[in-house]
């Protein structure tokens, strides 16, 4: 199987419970933090929702750089927003990942901030990393809503809450 058609795979499948979760994040707990170091909820949730996006980014760019591209997350005002934006970047990732991109996946992408290099990986290695960044965030995301008394689904099985225990 090529690496396109794994990527391909693994996204759909995590977008079933990302969307999952991402589904019971309440409009009025956007400002919900755990701590003072932590993302909001909104923050965090909408992290989540962009990151299906960096896959299309990896194949369509050879580098970030923050000091020429001032990263904003997208302003969401409600939980309707967020699925809505998740959708949009699902699409956008799923769209990049054609066949005829195989060849490039071995092509540096550089994360930089000017002069400053924070990394310097393979395309394939960023698609990667990005699907990584979906379920660890994902998993965070989860530990908010647990901290909030909101059911959580399963991941990869069912959860505590589709359990009864």
């Amino acid at each position: 199987m090529s690496l396109i058609k794994m990527y391909f795979k693994e996204l759909s499948a995590e977008s079933i419970t990302t969307r999952k979760m991402l589904e019971r994040v309440p409009t009025e707990l956007f400002g919900w933090q755990p701590h003072e170091k932590s993302m909001t909820v909104k923050r965090l949730a909408t992290h989540l929702a962009e990151l299906p996006g960096w896959i299309s980014m990896a194949i369509s760019t050879d580098e970030l750089d923050f000091s020429n591209n001032m990263y904003q997350p997208k302003e969401l005002n409600t939980s309707e927003e967020l699925l809505d934006y998740f959708e949009e970047s699902l699409v956008d990732g799923a769209s990049s990942l054609q066949e005829e991109y195989e060849l490039i996946l071995e092509k540096p992408w550089t994360m930089r901030n000017g002069e400053e290099i924070y990394s310097t990986r393979s395309k394939s290695e960023v698609i990667r990393m990005s699907l990584n960044q979906i379920v660890h965030h994902r998993a965070q995301l989860g530990v908010y809503l647990r901290l909030l008394n909101i059911p959580i689904p399963g991941s990869y099985g069912p959860s505590a809450d589709e359990m009864s225990f």
